[in-house]
């Protein structure tokens, strides 16, 4: 009961941390709408079941123990991170915005942007890897761990989704899209900020 707690405990928080997964599906949703938002934020909890296939495999316990393999995942987390980051930031003029509901990004592409974001997302496998290889048990029963990792891809679902939907509101969307410009700067900053931060951070 310990271990389940302590793993709800930890997911919970790592889902509400503010990271490139909210800023992504804060951008999307009120630029694209709701649709766009929900689909986005679907692929995010896949891009989760990707950690979590990867470490009950036991990569994860390698990339825990291998400083050099560690280095590399955030590494190519990071140049992620700070490439959307400085698109997002360079992104000129207004985007116009259909506010009855159209959008501008196919289903896959919204899923896409979902799935990249968290599978790139170094905090997402930090998050997954510290959870399976310091607080659950190797004894474990492998569907006990099986019901942790669907317990953070729906924790991630249902937050996202949330986030989602308060961003897709027409009144703030209508508000937000005023200052498309300065939000544009303002998460592209946050996103490079978070891909040179981990670039340049101890690799344990």
């Amino acid at each position: 009961m310990n271990e389940l707690l302590a793993v709800a405990v930890i997911t919970v928080l790592a889902v509400v941390a503010p990271g490139a997964d909210f800023a992504m599906i804060v951008r999307n949703s009120y630029l694209y709408g709701r649709r766009t938002g929900l689909l986005a934020a679907t692929g995010v909890a896949a891009g989760v079941l990707v950690h979590v296939t990867y470490t009950m495999l036991g990569v994860g316990l390698l990339i825990a123990s291998s400083t050099f393999l560690f280095t590399v995942v955030k590494l190519i987390g990071a140049a992620y991170l700070i490439y959307i980051g400085v698109r997002t930031f360079r992104t000129k003029g207004d985007v116009e915005i259909d506010l009855t509901g159209a959008t501008e990004l196919t289903p896959f592409a919204a899923l896409r942007a979902g799935f990249l974001t968290n599978v790139l997302n170094p905090k997402t496998t930090l998050f997954v890897v510290s959870t399976f290889s310091q607080v659950v048990s190797p004894g474990t029963p492998v569907h006990q761990q099986a019901g942790y990792g669907l317990f953070m891809a729906l924790a991630h679902l249902i937050w996202f989704g949330v986030v989602a939907v308060f961003f897709s509101h027409d009144r703030m969307r209508t508000m937000m899209l005023r200052g498309q410009k300065v939000l544009n700067k303002v998460i592209g900053s946050v996103l490079a900020g978070l891909g040179i931060s981990l670039a340049f951070a101890p690799a344990h």
